[in-house]
Parts: C-alpha cells; sequence; structure tokens
C-alpha cells in the first residue's frame, strides 16, 4: 500500500460489489465504485431480500453468515434506508411428515447455533398471526432478518456519498470493465481505474473478462422465478418458508429429509420452494424456482406460480392480492458449495462471485475476509 490515502477500485455496484466499497471506505481507502449499467439490475434488486441464517452449512458458511447478520444490523441501524427487520422466520409444517422432520431437525445441535427452536401451532400463530392456514407446526429461526433490495444498494450508496465520506466514495454508472492488468482495470471507453487495491465482484458476468475463463469450471449460474403482489391487508410479521425449503438449504442435510417424500411434478421440475416476505407497503414477494442448466429459457412459466400461489394460500387460509408482476433473476453459484469464489486474477485484483443464494445473507463478512485477505484488515 501507499503511504498516502490508499486508493481502492470496486467494479459491480450489486450487493457483494457495494459492500465492498463501505469495507474499504471504512478502512481508510477512496473509492471508485464502477457499475456496467445505468443501474444495478442483477439479482441483487431480484431477490426476497432474506438475511437467511437459517438454512446456512454448519462451519465457516454459518460462521460468515453469522458475522454477516452482526454487521447488517449494525449498518441497518445508521441507515434506515435498508429497510433492516430482524422479522426473524416461520418454515411451515402442514403435514405430519413435515412436522416429523422439522421436529427432529430442532432436537439436533445445529439448530441452537441457529436460534431455530420447533413451535407448535397456536405458537406459530401467535408469532406471526398472519398465518390463518392450517398448519402442524413451525421451525422458528429468530436471527433471520429482511432487508429491501431494490432500495438497500441505493441507500448504502447515498449513505457512502453523504455523511460516510463524501470525499472519498464516487460512483460511476455506465463504466463496464472489460480488462483488467495488475492493480487495474479498463473500461470499454478506454478509461483506466487503478488503486492499491482493486476488487471485481460483477456476479453472473464472471467469465467476461479475458484470463478468468478457467474460473468457470468452479461456477454455475442459477435462474429464480418469482413475483409480487398487490399489498395483502394483514401483517404478515415474519418471513415465510414451507418444508421443500429444507430440500434446497443444507442447514438441514441433517435432518431425516427422506420422511418428506417425493415432490410433486411441478414441484421437482422447477426445483421449487416456497419463500414469501412481506414488503413495507403490503405486497407479497413469492417464490422461488431454481433452474441450473444453459441456456435458460427465455420465457416466465406459469405452472409453477400457480403451484406457489396455492402454496402461500394454504399457509395464510385466505385470498392472495392479485399479481402485479413476475420477474426473474441469475446468480452465480459456487458448484463445490464454497461460500464464494475468491482469486487474485492479477496482482491487487481480486474477482469475488460466486455466493448463489447467500449474497444478500453473506455480502457483509464476504467483504471483510476479502480486504483480510488483501492484508487490509488483520
Amino acid at each position: 500500500m501507499s503511504d498516502a490515502t490508499p486508493r481502492a477500485v470496486v467494479a459491480g455496484a450489486g450487493i457483494v460489489g457495494t459492500w465492498h466499497a463501505l469495507e474499504l471506505v471504512r478502512a481508510g481507502f477512496t473509492v471508485d465504485h464502477l457499475e456496467a449499467d445505468a443501474a444495478p439490475t442483477g439479482a441483487s434488486v431480484r431477490n426476497f431480500g432474506l438475511v437467511w441464517v437459517s438454512g446456512r452449512r454448519s462451519g465457516e458458511e454459518l460462521d460468515v453468515a453469522l458475522r454477516a447478520r452482526t454487521r447488517w444490523a449494525e449498518v441497518g441501524a445508521a441507515v434506515p434506508g435498508l429497510g433492516f427487520r430482524p422479522a426473524g422466520s416461520l418454515t411451515v409444517a402442514c403435514t405430519a411428515a413435515e412436522r416429523e422432520v422439522m421436529q427432529a431437525f430442532a432436537g439436533h445441535p445445529d439448530a441452537g447455533a441457529r436460534s431455530i427452536s420447533f413451535l407448535e401451532p397456536g405458537e406459530a400463530r401467535a408469532c406471526n398471526p398472519a398465518l390463518g392456514g392450517d398448519l402442524e407446526g413451525a421451525l422458528h429461526c429468530a436471527l433471520d432478518a429482511v432487508v429491501e433490495p431494490r432500495l438497500a444498494l441505493g441507500a448504502l450508496r447515498a449513505h457512502l456519498a453523504g455523511e460516510a465520506a463524501p470525499d472519498r466514495y464516487r460512483f460511476h454508472p455506465g463504466c463496464r470493465v472489460v480488462t483488467a492488468e495488475a492493480r487495474t482495470v479498463v473500461d470499454t471507453a478506454g478509461t483506466r481505474w487503478g488503486g492499491d487495491l482493486v476488487v471485481i465482484a460483477t456476479g453472473a458476468a464472471y467469465d467476461h473478462l479475458p484470463g478468468t475463463e478457467g474460473l468457470g469450471a468452479r461456477l454455475r449460474r442459477v435462474r429464480l422465478q418469482m413475483l409480487e403482489t398487490a399489498p395483502f391487508a394483514p401483517r404478515v410479521t415474519t418471513a415465510l418458508a414451507d418444508a421443500d425449503t429444507l430440500r434446497y438449504y443444507p442447514a438441514y442435510e441433517v435432518a431425516p429429509l427422506h420422511r418428506l417424500g417425493e415432490q410433486g411434478v411441478v414441484a421437482a421440475a422447477h426445483h421449487l420452494q416456497l419463500l414469501l416476505v412481506q414488503r413495507p407497503d403490503g405486497g407479497l414477494t413469492i417464490g422461488d424456482t431454481h433452474a441450473y442448466g444453459e441456456p435458460f429459457d427465455f420465457a416466465l412459466s406459469e405452472d409453477p406460480t400457480d403451484e406457489l400461489l396455492a402454496r402461500a394460500r394454504r399457509i395464510l387460509g385466505a385470498d392472495l392480492p392479485p399479481v402485479q408482476r413476475r420477474w426473474e433473476g441469475v446468480y452465480a453459484q459456487c458448484a463445490d458449495g464454497s461460500v464464494c469464489l475468491r482469486e487474485e486474477i492479477r496482482p491487487g485484483v481480486f474477482l469475488v462471485t460466486g455466493p448463489g443464494g447467500r449474497g444478500m445473507t453473506c455480502a457483509p463478512a464476504i467483504a471483510a475476509d476479502t480486504l483480510t485477505k488483501a492484508g487490509v484488515l488483520p
């Protein structure tokens, strides 16, 4: 590092890149923050906003999630525009078999590490009175939280450009990076952006830079489909999930998942699970599906939408407001289950990508760990 105020460049204004910019400013750097588009439009704004500690795999992944959860709360208190809400979550059992699997997990030591407990139906309804449907119980995670994905990135940038570091943070939209050199990146206009440290966090575009093609074998892209309704009058006080989430989140690998039986045809075809979050305006964000094989279908499918809406109605015990919009999102995921890929692709240039569906949850700790690996933090 130079003796003067250190400089950093961050390429990518999704949640991973933005949090790297935040931590670099906090560490005393002047930061140039580049974004390829006029504003972020990738998976960081197309998700539920879940800070989802409950599903994280024991070991490094859970440690990263717990450290990130602490940082989310710290920054959320300083930046109200994030919409941080420590609402917790309920994973709802609708059948006796689902109840049995959840009770078994709740008795495992891994549940305690995530502040997860099993609630009887009456206890679950007391925690979330919007649960008007038939249920057999629920797993409650007090550590899970929610932020507003369409607002969080702008709120963090405004915080950095305003009160946090008005002279040390600059956001540069429309700067698409095409080349990386030692401590430098070059954009499509030929502008060279250099510093003591460069972080490239361009999400699913991880293989767009020359020389990074070989990293593709360690990553894959995943496509999700979700929707949002008009405002739902009852207040949904927690995030909600159904039992199929147990199949997709690695925390539950210690549970007797075989007792769940096979998924239905639509759910299996779309690797479907129900996640539901209520937005501050009352609208419900509902999803999601998983598609792993590229090229992805350009069209949104109605079958999983119908299935997800039916599941939400069953849990809430109420008709839902009209669907106002549907969308898809694509994120990068490490194929080997690692928390993320963090590779120094040139001297002083770190490519950080691949957290998969953990990006919103884990970004604060992922950024801190990059700074540690780069020698910025102890």
